[in-house]
């Protein structure tokens, strides 16, 4: 059975996700694929990884850099499981554009990573919001690009 709790965040608040001992979603509350990993039969409660994953939150939105991950289990197709390992490789504070992504994964569209990008079902640790248009351009964060502006600007202290 998947286990959710709630965090308050600055930019609002956060539902966690979880079963066994790994994280399996961090949503904005009302974001874009609220729940997408949550399963139909959820409940309120405590997980050790919510620990973990609300002392990393605690020290990103502190603006320090966390030093360890808390256990995932990333649900999803097997390439919007590569591209959310792709995701967890753009250090903080940088940002890469989709078409970069594309590159890297070898796929022939930025449309693809796109869409795996904006399926990620744990914000913040697995950082899609790290991602820009061609340009630089502030495009495509199912949180919402107010929060994902924000998260950047974060990421520059």
């Amino acid at each position: 059975m998947t286990m959710i709790w709630h965090y308050d965040s600055p930019l609002g608040g956060i539902t966690l996700a979880g079963e066994g001992d790994a994280l399996t979603g961090l949503w904005f509350d009302g974001q874009a694929h609220f729940g997408s990993t949550a399963g139909p039969q959820s409940e309120t409660g405590w997980l050790p990884v919510f620990a973990d994953t609300c002392r990393w939150l605690d020290d990103y939105f502190a603006g320090r850099i966390p030093d360890f991950i808390p256990k995932l289990d990333l649900r999803g197709t097997p390439f919007q499981r590569r591209a959310w390992q792709a995701l967890l490789d753009i250090p903080y504070g940088e940002t890469v554009s989709y078409g970069e992504l594309a590159r890297r994964l070898s796929c022939p569209g930025a449309r693809a990573v796109g869409s795996a990008v904006g399926r990620n079902p744990v914000s913040l640790i697995v950082p899609c919001h790290r991602v820009l248009g061609a340009g630089g351009a502030l495009t495509g964060y199912a949180g919402g690009l107010e929060r994902k502006r924000w998260l950047l600007q974060l990421e520059k202290r």
